[in-house]
């Protein structure tokens, strides 16, 4: 099994009716030369690059920009239509005087699996006090939170709000709450890798960019930013494998990572049961 935990589905074609909305999506996330395509294309793709599961993203700017990159309501939706397939994340502007509420209908309506935030975005750093409610609501709900971490391509991101060491004042302050620093930070590795070392609800995701080709990044990622055995001494627990879909693809990620040399154990682990563990369901079966 393979659970892709990283993408943002801005593309779909269920969710692509509004051309207004999709022009705000496009300007928004940064991505302008792609277009909606149907299911049967996505999933060719996570056939072919043997992804069982993938984690739809949102993210909501209304009080930076005005609006949403996909709504929580559109993930609920997409997750109906093929459930087998998706695991629906939430997000709110932590600067919404209703913030709580939108997090009590998201996981209470509409069962989405987690919070997906973007400090660079919506600019707020990780412990500023409207951050607090937050991270007690996911508690309440037993809700993980991914965060963007480390550079964003997006525009209006501004790097020092998602710094990892800007979230180790969570991780001390909320011991059981379950967060994870996509991107593995990048470039800021060995950052994420001492945050994942001294707290396990820290995790990250593989969903690095990469200059080179991507077998280049990933075996640097494995090999020379981290030692080549840190992974399946130290942190076999705390990588989930993610793609950042539609910027990166699924396949070209997975061939890489099968490239870096690995005991199975790590490799079980970070394609599937660290996400299962993540999300809180490692005793599922799907």
């Amino acid at each position: 099994m393979i659970i892709d935990m990283h993408i943002h589905p801005i593309y779909y074609k269920s969710i692509c009716n509004n051309p207004e909305e999709l022009e705000f999506r496009s300007r928004a996330f940064g991505v302008y030369k792609q277009s909606p395509y149907d299911y049967e294309e996505m999933f060719v793709e996570m056939e072919y690059g043997r992804v069982d599961k993938a984690a739809l993203l949102p993210l909501d700017l209304t009080t930076t920009e005005g609006g949403c990159i996909v709504t929580n309501d559109q993930i609920a939706q997409l997750v109906s239509e093929h459930p087998e397939r998706f695991i629906g994340f939430a997000s709110v502007d932590p600067h919404r005087n209703d913030a709580l509420e939108v997090l009590d209908y998201a996981f209470g309506t509409l069962k989405l699996k987690g919070l997906k935030l973007n400090p660079a975005k919506q600019h707020f750093y990780p412990m500023d006090d409207c951050m607090q409610p937050i991270y007690q609501k996911c508690l309440e709900y037993n809700k993980p939170v991914i965060f963007h971490a480390g550079l964003s391509w997006e525009p209006d991101c501004i790097t020092e709000y998602a710094h990892p060491l800007k979230f180790e004042g969570v991780a001390v302050k909320y011991p059981n709450l379950r967060i994870c620093l996509a991107h593995f930070a990048w470039p800021f590795v060995r950052e994420t890798v001492m945050l994942m070392i001294k707290y396990p609800n820290v995790y990250t995701d593989t969903s690095v960019l990469y200059m080179d080709s991507p077998e280049e990044s990933m075996m640097r990622l494995f090999t020379v930013d981290m030692g080549p055995l840190w992974t399946e001494r130290a942190l076999y627990n705390q990588i989930m494998f993610g793609s950042n879909g539609p910027r990166f693809r699924q396949f070209k990620l997975l061939r890489a990572l099968d490239k870096v040399p690995m005991r199975e154990y790590a490799r079980e682990n970070i394609y599937y049961k660290n996400a299962l563990r993540f999300l809180g369901e490692e005793a599922a079966e799907w």
